[in-house]
């Protein structure tokens, strides 16, 4: 079965071939509505699908994005995904998405893999471990952004939340409710994850400002696995803390389970507040204070600095750090 050209469709619809390209190019301002209807007919008549590998050769220009997630299971990264692919969508433009699971061996693969599938851009949740190949795109001028993370080294643009205070706005609160004894569980920052090293700077300076003592034993780092385990230890400790703040989605969920499986009442038993507004943190019973992220309107700002870049458009490639917002409900 031979395969269906645009001379097939013109012949078909008995119109010009360019009458056709420009029909599939969306340039038919001026079209008849006849003609783009006898158009479309025939495409679909006769099975006509583009070559896409063609039409990019020609307009170099692939129309797709990559994006490379640290860790497609924290709800910011669904959320923040879903406003880039929005966005796309809108400049009809098509997006990849590949999960590092923060290891820059899978990291460095999907760069290579996207590039050589010729995507206009990418947008880069880095793991930090990759200074080559980030460095390579820089050099060649390829469009890049990162999100959620930076690299201070690096000249480029990254979309960021304010974290220090994000932590702060959850310790100031704990304060004001009554609590002292405050404690923090992140996930590790072994690999200096920009995210969580600065939301532990934020919880430090917090304490300092309203005099509390920083206890080391307070501020645990570990995998989210090991969280339930870590926080067994720390809650019987002979002054254990009467709060705790999660720094991220996945530590708070299992600071929830850990509550329901030992018993824990929230808040009266241990006072709780996430980074990150998890969808069930409304109607949770008790409601979870958190701190928000405005993970759409960070997914679009990305997307649209990654397409200006791809267009040639003038653009600033400066970060961007966005303003969190307290959620307060009945953990506290």
């Amino acid at each position: 079965m031979k395969n269906v050209t645009i001379a097939d469709v013109a012949e078909q619809a008995e119109v010009s071939k360019s009458t056709v390209s420009q029909y599939l190019n969306k340039r038919y301002d001026y079209m008849g509505e006849k003609t783009k209807q006898r158009i479309q007919d025939a495409i679909e008549k006769l099975g006509y699908q583009p070559n896409i590998v063609a039409r990019s050769l020609k307009q170099k220009s692939t129309k797709t994005i990559g994006v490379i997630v640290a860790n497609i299971l924290h709800n910011f990264t669904t959320e923040v995904t879903r406003a880039i692919e929005d966005v796309c969508h809108t400049s009809d433009f098509h997006t990849i998405i590949c999960n590092a699971d923060d290891d820059p061996v899978k990291e460095k693969h999907y760069i290579e893999m996207l590039r050589a599938k010729q995507v206009d851009g990418l947008i880069v949740f880095p793991t930090g471990d990759n200074k080559d190949l980030y460095q390579k795109m820089l050099d060649s001028s390829y469009p890049v952004v990162f999100m959620d993370r930076n690299l201070e080294e690096m000249d480029i643009p990254a979309i960021m939340l304010h974290n220090e205070k994000a932590a702060a706005l959850a310790v100031e609160h704990f304060v004001e409710k009554g609590y002292r004894r405050i404690g923090m569980i992140t996930t590790s920052i072994l690999n200096h994850t920009t995210p969580r090293k600065e939301r532990v700077e934020g919880y430090k300076k917090a304490l300092q400002k309203y005099d509390i003592p920083i206890q080391t034993d307070y501020l645990i780092s570990v995998e989210s696995q090991s969280v339930q385990a870590e926080l067994e230890e720390l809650l019987h400790l002979e002054r254990a803390p009467e709060a705790i703040l999660a720094g991220n989605d996945l530590v708070l969920i299992e600071i929830l389970k850990f509550a329901k499986l030992n018993g824990y009442r929230i808040p009266d038993d241990l006072a709780v507040i996430g980074i990150d507004d998890v969808s069930f943190a409304s109607f949770y019973v008790p409601a979870i204070t958190t701190v928000a992220q405005p993970t759409f309107k960070m997914g679009k700002a990305a997307a649209e600095m990654l397409l200006k870049k791809i267009q040639k458009q003038k653009t600033e490639n400066t970060s961007l750090r966005f303003e969190p917002t307290l959620m307060i409900r009945d953990s506290v």
